[in-house]
Formats: structure tokens, sequence, C-alpha cells
């Protein structure tokens, strides 16, 4: 493989490996700021509570990470 080629693909790689790390950061921010995917605990006469189970606040974590990354790939 000529060097070209080579720096070539770990340009790439190190482009794509950025924009993650930016899609990263952007979940987290919204995760923390927001309580993204955690559900809603409700006291008194709200009816009933829906608190997530661990699973599912994984799987909504991971959604708003596809949804961060189709941004900043844009």
């Amino acid at each position: 493989m000529s060097e070209e080629a080579k720096t070539s693909e770990e340009k790439q790689a190190a482009e794509a490996q950025g924009k993650n790390q930016v899609a990263l950061e952007m979940m987290k921010f919204i995760a923390v700021n927001t309580g993204y995917g955690k559900g809603v605990a409700s006291a008194g006469f709200a009816g009933k509570s829906t608190v997530r189970s661990p699973e599912e606040h994984a799987e909504a974590l991971i959604e708003l990470f596809k949804r961060c990354r189709e941004v900043v790939n844009g």
C-alpha cells in the first residue's frame, strides 16, 4: 500500500473518530441536562410512574447517540 493511500485512510479514520467524539459529547450534554431516557417518577395523584429499566434507559441513550451522529455527519 502506498504512503499516500495510507495517510488518506488514517485521515478519514481520524475524522470519523472526531465526529463520533463530538456526537458523544453532544449526547452526554443532552442526557445530563434533560434526564433524557430516565423516565419520569411522579408523586401524588399523577398516576402510574414511568421509571425505565436500565435496559430501556441504555436503549434510549443509544438512540440519542445515533441521532446526534446524524446531526454531526450532516
